[in-house]
Protein backbone atom coordinates (compact mmCIF):
# COMPACT_ATOMS: atom_id res chain seq x y z
CA UNK A 1 0.00 0.00 0.00
CA UNK A 2 1.29 3.49 -0.76
CA UNK A 3 0.42 7.07 0.06
CA UNK A 4 -2.06 7.11 -2.83
CA UNK A 5 -3.86 3.86 -1.99
CA UNK A 6 -7.41 3.16 -0.81
CA UNK A 7 -8.23 -0.06 1.22
CA UNK A 8 -12.32 -0.63 1.48
CA UNK A 9 -15.72 -1.99 2.77
CA UNK A 10 -23.98 -7.04 3.68
CA UNK A 11 -25.86 -4.34 2.82
CA UNK A 12 -29.20 -3.74 4.46
CA UNK A 13 -31.64 -3.64 1.57
CA UNK A 14 -33.79 -0.61 2.29
CA UNK A 15 -35.05 2.34 0.36
CA UNK A 16 -31.99 4.57 0.59
CA UNK A 17 -33.26 7.45 -1.50
CA UNK A 18 -33.43 9.86 1.44
CA UNK A 19 -30.13 8.71 2.90
CA UNK A 20 -28.42 9.03 -0.48
CA UNK A 21 -29.55 12.60 -0.86
CA UNK A 22 -28.37 13.48 2.64
CA UNK A 23 -24.97 11.76 2.42
CA UNK A 24 -22.63 12.63 -0.47
CA UNK A 25 -21.23 9.63 -2.32
CA UNK A 26 -17.45 9.74 -2.01
CA UNK A 27 -16.99 6.57 -4.06
CA UNK A 28 -15.52 3.28 -2.90
CA UNK A 29 -18.34 2.95 -0.32
CA UNK A 30 -16.32 5.18 1.99
CA UNK A 31 -18.22 5.81 5.20
CA UNK A 32 -20.98 3.35 4.28
CA UNK A 33 -21.79 0.64 6.85
CA UNK A 34 -22.22 -2.44 4.66
CA UNK A 35 -22.55 -5.20 7.27
CA UNK A 36 -22.57 -6.09 10.92
CA UNK A 37 -19.89 -8.44 12.19
CA UNK A 38 -18.66 -9.88 15.48
CA UNK A 39 -15.33 -10.98 14.01
CA UNK A 40 -13.07 -7.94 14.04
CA UNK A 41 -13.10 -4.19 14.55
CA UNK A 42 -10.78 -1.68 12.94
CA UNK A 43 -10.63 1.62 14.82
CA UNK A 44 -8.74 3.84 12.43
CA UNK A 45 -8.86 6.93 14.61
CA UNK A 46 -7.41 5.25 17.70
CA UNK A 47 -5.15 2.92 15.74
CA UNK A 48 -6.66 -0.25 17.20
CA UNK A 49 -7.42 -3.66 15.72
CA UNK A 50 -9.58 -6.10 17.70
CA UNK A 51 -10.35 -9.75 16.97
CA UNK A 52 -13.54 -10.77 18.82
CA UNK A 53 -12.76 -8.41 21.70
CA UNK A 54 -9.01 -9.10 21.95
CA UNK A 55 -6.43 -6.44 21.18
CA UNK A 56 -4.14 -7.38 18.30
CA UNK A 57 -1.01 -6.60 20.32
CA UNK A 58 -1.88 -9.23 22.92
CA UNK A 59 -2.68 -11.82 20.29
CA UNK A 60 0.41 -11.14 18.18
CA UNK A 61 2.75 -11.41 21.15
CA UNK A 62 1.29 -14.53 22.75
CA UNK A 63 -0.80 -16.64 20.35
CA UNK A 64 -0.17 -19.09 17.56
CA UNK A 65 -1.96 -18.70 14.25
CA UNK A 66 -4.00 -21.81 15.07
CA UNK A 67 -5.27 -20.17 18.28
CA UNK A 68 -6.31 -17.07 16.36
CA UNK A 69 -7.99 -19.12 13.63
CA UNK A 70 -9.98 -20.90 16.34
CA UNK A 71 -10.92 -17.53 17.82
CA UNK A 72 -12.14 -16.22 14.46
CA UNK A 73 -14.09 -19.37 13.58
CA UNK A 74 -15.55 -20.37 16.95
CA UNK A 75 -15.70 -17.03 18.78
CA UNK A 76 -13.37 -17.87 21.67
CA UNK A 77 -9.73 -18.68 22.31
CA UNK A 78 -9.22 -22.44 22.52
CA UNK A 79 -8.48 -24.57 25.54
CA UNK A 80 -5.46 -26.83 25.26
CA UNK A 81 -7.72 -29.71 24.20
CA UNK A 82 -9.52 -27.58 21.61
CA UNK A 83 -6.19 -26.42 20.22
CA UNK A 84 -4.90 -29.99 20.01
CA UNK A 85 -8.10 -31.07 18.27
CA UNK A 86 -7.75 -28.23 15.76
CA UNK A 87 -4.12 -29.16 15.09
CA UNK A 88 -5.22 -32.75 14.42
CA UNK A 89 -7.82 -31.49 11.94
CA UNK A 90 -5.24 -29.28 10.22
CA UNK A 91 -2.83 -32.20 9.89
CA UNK A 92 -5.57 -34.42 8.43
CA UNK A 93 -6.17 -31.80 5.69
CA UNK A 94 -2.51 -31.29 4.80
CA UNK A 95 -2.73 -32.99 1.45
CA UNK A 96 -3.57 -32.01 -2.10
CA UNK A 97 -5.66 -34.16 -4.46
CA UNK A 98 -3.65 -35.58 -7.35
CA UNK A 99 -5.65 -33.48 -9.82
CA UNK A 100 -4.71 -30.28 -8.00
CA UNK A 101 -1.02 -31.23 -7.98
CA UNK A 102 -1.23 -32.07 -11.67
CA UNK A 103 -2.88 -28.72 -12.36
CA UNK A 104 -0.01 -26.97 -10.59
CA UNK A 105 2.55 -29.02 -12.53
CA UNK A 106 1.04 -27.96 -15.83
CA UNK A 107 1.18 -24.25 -15.09
CA UNK A 108 4.24 -22.40 -16.43
CA UNK A 109 7.09 -22.04 -13.95
CA UNK A 110 6.99 -18.31 -14.68
CA UNK A 111 3.39 -17.95 -13.47
CA UNK A 112 2.71 -15.58 -10.59
CA UNK A 113 2.16 -17.52 -7.34
CA UNK A 114 -1.07 -15.59 -6.73
CA UNK A 115 -2.40 -16.86 -10.06
CA UNK A 116 -1.31 -20.39 -9.17
CA UNK A 117 -3.03 -20.16 -5.78
CA UNK A 118 -6.25 -18.88 -7.34
CA UNK A 119 -6.22 -21.61 -10.01
CA UNK A 120 -5.41 -24.41 -7.56
CA UNK A 121 -8.13 -23.33 -5.10
CA UNK A 122 -10.60 -23.36 -7.98
CA UNK A 123 -9.46 -26.85 -8.99
CA UNK A 124 -9.73 -28.07 -5.38
CA UNK A 125 -13.22 -26.62 -5.15
CA UNK A 126 -14.30 -28.33 -8.38
CA UNK A 127 -13.52 -31.80 -7.04
CA UNK A 128 -13.84 -31.43 -3.26
CA UNK A 129 -16.38 -28.74 -2.35
CA UNK A 130 -20.15 -28.62 -2.61
CA UNK A 131 -23.10 -27.31 -0.66
CA UNK A 132 -23.30 -24.65 2.02
CA UNK A 133 -19.97 -23.51 3.47
CA UNK A 134 -18.99 -25.34 6.66
CA UNK A 135 -16.35 -25.01 9.35
CA UNK A 136 -14.82 -28.26 8.10
CA UNK A 137 -14.36 -26.67 4.67
CA UNK A 138 -12.86 -23.57 6.27
CA UNK A 139 -10.25 -25.68 8.06
CA UNK A 140 -9.55 -27.68 4.89
CA UNK A 141 -8.98 -24.56 2.79
CA UNK A 142 -6.80 -22.86 5.40
CA UNK A 143 -4.66 -25.99 5.78
CA UNK A 144 -4.15 -26.27 2.01
CA UNK A 145 -3.19 -22.71 1.05
CA UNK A 146 0.45 -23.16 2.19
CA UNK A 147 0.67 -26.55 0.48
CA UNK A 148 -0.38 -25.08 -2.86
CA UNK A 149 2.24 -22.34 -2.72
CA UNK A 150 5.01 -24.63 -1.50
CA UNK A 151 4.20 -27.22 -4.18
CA UNK A 152 4.48 -24.62 -6.93
CA UNK A 153 7.61 -23.06 -5.41
CA UNK A 154 9.38 -26.42 -5.27
CA UNK A 155 8.34 -27.39 -8.79
CA UNK A 156 9.54 -24.13 -10.31
CA UNK A 157 12.92 -24.79 -8.71
CA UNK A 158 13.05 -28.22 -10.33
CA UNK A 159 12.38 -30.01 -7.03
CA UNK A 160 9.59 -32.34 -5.95
CA UNK A 161 6.98 -31.27 -3.37
CA UNK A 162 7.47 -32.44 0.20
CA UNK A 163 5.16 -34.18 2.64
CA UNK A 164 3.98 -32.10 5.59
CA UNK A 165 5.35 -32.84 9.04
CA UNK A 166 2.60 -33.51 11.56
CA UNK A 167 4.58 -32.20 14.53
CA UNK A 168 4.97 -28.75 13.00
CA UNK A 169 2.55 -25.87 13.44
CA UNK A 170 1.04 -23.91 10.56
CA UNK A 171 3.87 -21.37 10.17
CA UNK A 172 6.70 -23.85 10.68
CA UNK A 173 5.22 -26.40 8.28
CA UNK A 174 4.86 -23.74 5.56
CA UNK A 175 8.53 -22.78 5.85
CA UNK A 176 9.58 -26.43 5.89
CA UNK A 177 7.56 -27.22 2.76
CA UNK A 178 9.18 -24.29 0.95
CA UNK A 179 12.79 -25.05 1.88
CA UNK A 180 13.00 -28.71 2.89
CA UNK A 181 14.75 -27.68 6.09
CA UNK A 182 13.46 -27.33 9.62
CA UNK A 183 13.11 -23.56 10.03
CA UNK A 184 14.90 -21.48 12.63
CA UNK A 185 12.80 -20.72 15.69
CA UNK A 186 13.09 -16.96 15.14
CA UNK A 187 11.81 -17.38 11.59
CA UNK A 188 8.85 -19.44 12.78
CA UNK A 189 8.10 -16.84 15.44
CA UNK A 190 8.33 -14.02 12.94
CA UNK A 191 6.11 -15.67 10.34
CA UNK A 192 3.61 -16.75 13.00
CA UNK A 193 3.33 -13.16 14.22
CA UNK A 194 2.77 -11.99 10.64
CA UNK A 195 0.03 -14.60 10.12
CA UNK A 196 -1.71 -13.55 13.35
CA UNK A 197 -1.55 -9.85 12.46
CA UNK A 198 -3.06 -10.25 8.99
CA UNK A 199 -5.64 -12.96 9.75
CA UNK A 200 -8.51 -10.47 9.56
CA UNK A 201 -9.07 -6.75 9.08
CA UNK A 202 -12.73 -5.80 9.04
CA UNK A 203 -14.62 -5.15 5.82
CA UNK A 204 -11.66 -4.79 3.49
CA UNK A 205 -12.02 -5.27 -0.27
CA UNK A 206 -11.28 -9.00 -0.42
CA UNK A 207 -13.41 -9.84 2.63
CA UNK A 208 -16.31 -7.83 1.22
CA UNK A 209 -15.89 -9.67 -2.07
CA UNK A 210 -15.96 -13.04 -0.31
CA UNK A 211 -19.12 -12.07 1.60
CA UNK A 212 -20.84 -10.89 -1.60
CA UNK A 213 -20.20 -14.26 -3.26
CA UNK A 214 -21.27 -16.16 -0.12
CA UNK A 215 -24.49 -14.11 0.00
CA UNK A 216 -25.52 -15.58 -3.36
CA UNK A 217 -25.42 -19.06 -1.74
CA UNK A 218 -22.39 -20.03 -3.78
CA UNK A 219 -19.77 -22.42 -2.38
CA UNK A 220 -16.80 -21.61 -0.17
CA UNK A 221 -14.21 -22.22 -2.90
CA UNK A 222 -15.90 -19.71 -5.22
CA UNK A 223 -15.93 -17.11 -2.45
CA UNK A 224 -12.23 -17.72 -1.73
CA UNK A 225 -11.28 -17.51 -5.41
CA UNK A 226 -13.08 -14.16 -5.63
CA UNK A 227 -11.30 -12.94 -2.50
CA UNK A 228 -7.95 -13.95 -3.97
CA UNK A 229 -8.73 -11.97 -7.10
CA UNK A 230 -9.39 -8.87 -5.00
CA UNK A 231 -6.30 -9.36 -2.84
CA UNK A 232 -4.04 -9.62 -5.88
CA UNK A 233 -4.63 -5.99 -6.81
CA UNK A 234 -1.87 -3.56 -5.80
CA UNK A 235 -4.41 -1.22 -4.17
CA UNK A 236 -5.19 -3.95 -1.64
CA UNK A 237 -2.67 -6.72 -1.00
CA UNK A 238 -0.35 -6.67 -3.98
CA UNK A 239 2.12 -4.09 -2.69
CA UNK A 240 4.47 -5.71 -0.10
CA UNK A 241 7.06 -6.76 -2.66
CA UNK A 242 6.99 -3.23 -4.06
CA UNK A 243 8.22 -1.97 -0.68
CA UNK A 244 11.24 -4.21 -1.09
CA UNK A 245 11.74 -2.90 -4.64
CA UNK A 246 11.64 0.68 -3.32
CA UNK A 247 14.21 0.00 -0.60
CA UNK A 248 16.44 -1.74 -3.12
CA UNK A 249 16.22 1.28 -5.41
CA UNK A 250 17.05 3.67 -2.56
CA UNK A 251 20.02 1.47 -1.76
CA UNK A 252 21.55 3.19 1.23
CA UNK A 253 20.92 5.56 4.12
CA UNK A 254 22.97 8.24 2.38
CA UNK A 255 20.71 8.27 -0.68
CA UNK A 256 17.41 8.05 1.16
CA UNK A 257 16.51 11.72 1.69
CA UNK A 258 17.19 12.78 -1.90
CA UNK A 259 15.24 9.78 -3.26
CA UNK A 260 12.24 10.44 -1.03
CA UNK A 261 12.18 14.18 -1.79
CA UNK A 262 12.29 13.45 -5.49
CA UNK A 263 9.45 10.95 -5.21
CA UNK A 264 7.20 13.26 -3.19
CA UNK A 265 7.95 16.29 -5.38
CA UNK A 266 7.06 14.49 -8.60
CA UNK A 267 4.04 12.58 -7.31
CA UNK A 268 5.80 9.24 -7.00
CA UNK A 269 4.58 6.58 -4.63
CA UNK A 270 6.16 5.81 -1.31
CA UNK A 271 5.22 2.18 -0.94
CA UNK A 272 4.14 1.13 2.54
CA UNK A 273 2.92 4.56 3.67
CA UNK A 274 -0.69 5.64 4.18
CA UNK A 275 -3.88 3.68 4.74
CA UNK A 276 -7.53 4.15 3.81
CA UNK A 277 -8.71 3.53 7.39
CA UNK A 278 -5.92 4.32 9.84
CA UNK A 279 -5.48 8.00 10.66
CA UNK A 280 -2.66 7.18 13.04
CA UNK A 281 -0.10 4.38 13.32
CA UNK A 282 -1.24 1.00 12.01
CA UNK A 283 -1.01 -1.27 15.10
CA UNK A 284 0.10 -4.17 12.94
CA UNK A 285 3.05 -2.14 11.67
CA UNK A 286 4.14 -1.56 15.27
CA UNK A 287 4.41 -5.29 15.91
CA UNK A 288 6.05 -6.06 12.57
CA UNK A 289 8.64 -3.33 13.08
CA UNK A 290 10.03 -5.12 16.11
CA UNK A 291 9.89 -8.54 14.44
CA UNK A 292 11.77 -7.17 11.42
CA UNK A 293 14.42 -5.64 13.67
CA UNK A 294 15.09 -8.98 15.34
CA UNK A 295 14.90 -11.03 12.14
CA UNK A 296 17.50 -9.04 10.18
CA UNK A 297 19.23 -6.16 12.05
CA UNK A 298 21.26 -5.08 9.01
CA UNK A 299 18.32 -4.72 6.61
CA UNK A 300 16.33 -3.12 9.40
CA UNK A 301 18.76 -0.18 9.55
CA UNK A 302 17.78 0.99 6.07
CA UNK A 303 14.07 0.24 6.55
CA UNK A 304 13.97 2.14 9.83
CA UNK A 305 15.89 5.13 8.49
CA UNK A 306 13.69 5.39 5.39
CA UNK A 307 10.58 5.21 7.58
CA UNK A 308 11.80 7.99 9.89
CA UNK A 309 12.96 10.22 7.05
CA UNK A 310 9.89 9.62 4.91
CA UNK A 311 7.48 10.46 7.74
CA UNK A 312 9.37 13.67 8.46
CA UNK A 313 9.41 14.70 4.80
CA UNK A 314 5.75 13.82 4.32
CA UNK A 315 4.88 16.01 7.29
CA UNK A 316 7.00 18.79 5.83
CA UNK A 317 5.88 18.54 2.21
CA UNK A 318 2.31 17.24 2.69
CA UNK A 319 1.21 18.94 5.92
CA UNK A 320 -2.07 17.78 7.36
CA UNK A 321 -2.15 14.52 5.41
CA UNK A 322 -1.38 12.36 8.50
CA UNK A 323 0.37 9.58 6.65
CA UNK A 324 1.91 6.74 8.62
CA UNK A 325 3.66 3.47 7.95
CA UNK A 326 1.17 0.73 7.11
CA UNK A 327 1.32 -3.04 7.59
CA UNK A 328 2.94 -3.70 4.24
CA UNK A 329 6.08 -1.69 4.98
CA UNK A 330 7.55 -4.01 7.58
CA UNK A 331 5.76 -7.06 6.19
CA UNK A 332 8.19 -6.91 3.30
CA UNK A 333 11.24 -6.74 5.55
CA UNK A 334 10.04 -9.55 7.78
CA UNK A 335 9.08 -11.93 4.97
CA UNK A 336 12.39 -11.34 3.25
CA UNK A 337 14.17 -12.08 6.53
CA UNK A 338 12.41 -15.43 6.97
CA UNK A 339 13.44 -16.44 3.45
CA UNK A 340 10.42 -15.77 1.24
CA UNK A 341 10.91 -14.48 -2.28
CA UNK A 342 9.14 -11.25 -3.23
CA UNK A 343 6.49 -12.93 -5.35
CA UNK A 344 5.42 -15.01 -2.33
CA UNK A 345 4.70 -11.96 -0.17
CA UNK A 346 1.10 -11.38 -1.30
CA UNK A 347 0.24 -15.12 -1.49
CA UNK A 348 1.50 -15.45 2.10
CA UNK A 349 -0.86 -12.60 3.00
CA UNK A 350 -3.58 -14.92 1.60
CA UNK A 351 -2.29 -17.83 3.73
CA UNK A 352 -2.95 -15.65 6.76
CA UNK A 353 -6.21 -14.04 5.62
CA UNK A 354 -7.83 -17.40 4.71
CA UNK A 355 -8.95 -17.84 8.34
CA UNK A 356 -10.56 -14.39 8.32
CA UNK A 357 -12.16 -14.83 4.91
CA UNK A 358 -13.70 -18.16 5.90
CA UNK A 359 -14.89 -16.77 9.24
CA UNK A 360 -16.71 -13.99 7.37
CA UNK A 361 -18.11 -16.44 4.81
CA UNK A 362 -19.54 -18.57 7.64
CA UNK A 363 -20.91 -15.49 9.42
CA UNK A 364 -22.57 -14.34 6.19
CA UNK A 365 -24.27 -17.66 5.38
CA UNK A 366 -25.45 -18.14 8.96
CA UNK A 367 -27.51 -14.93 8.78
CA UNK A 368 -27.76 -14.38 5.08
CA UNK A 369 -29.36 -11.80 2.89
CA UNK A 370 -28.25 -11.27 -0.68
CA UNK A 371 -25.89 -8.30 -0.85
CA UNK A 372 -27.37 -6.04 -3.49
CA UNK A 373 -26.46 -2.34 -3.06
CA UNK A 374 -27.66 0.42 -5.33
CA UNK A 375 -25.70 2.70 -7.62
CA UNK A 376 -26.37 6.39 -8.11
CA UNK A 377 -27.05 6.87 -11.83
CA UNK A 378 -25.21 9.80 -13.40
CA UNK A 379 -25.90 9.18 -17.11
CA UNK A 380 -28.30 10.92 -19.50
CA UNK A 381 -32.09 10.54 -19.28
CA UNK A 382 -35.07 11.03 -21.65
CA UNK A 383 -33.09 10.48 -24.85
CA UNK A 384 -35.24 10.39 -28.01
CA UNK A 385 -35.02 7.02 -29.77
CA UNK A 386 -33.93 7.15 -33.42
CA UNK A 387 -34.45 4.06 -35.66
CA UNK A 388 -31.26 2.53 -37.02
CA UNK A 389 -31.89 3.61 -40.65
CA UNK A 390 -32.27 7.25 -39.58
CA UNK A 391 -29.19 7.52 -37.40
CA UNK A 392 -26.38 9.70 -38.66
Amino acid sequence: MSTMIPDTGNTPQKDNSTATAARPNKGGLEGIVAATTAISKVDGTAGRLIYRGYDIHDLARTCTYEEVAHLLWFGHLPTQKELSDLHTKFVAERNLPDLVVQTIRELPKTAEPMDVLRTAVSAWGAISVSGKPTIEQAIAATARFPLILATFHRLRQGKEPLESRSELGHAANYLYLLTGELPKEEHVRGLNTYLVLLADHGMNASTFTARIVASTESDIASALVAALGALKGPLHGGAPSKVQDMLHEIGSVEKAEAWIREAITHGGRLMGFGHRVYKTTDPRAEELREMARVADPEDFKLSSYVETKALALLDEMKPGRKLYTNVEYYSAALMKAVGLSGDLFTPTFAVSRCAGWTAHILEQVNNNRLIRPEAEYTGPQNESFVPLAERK
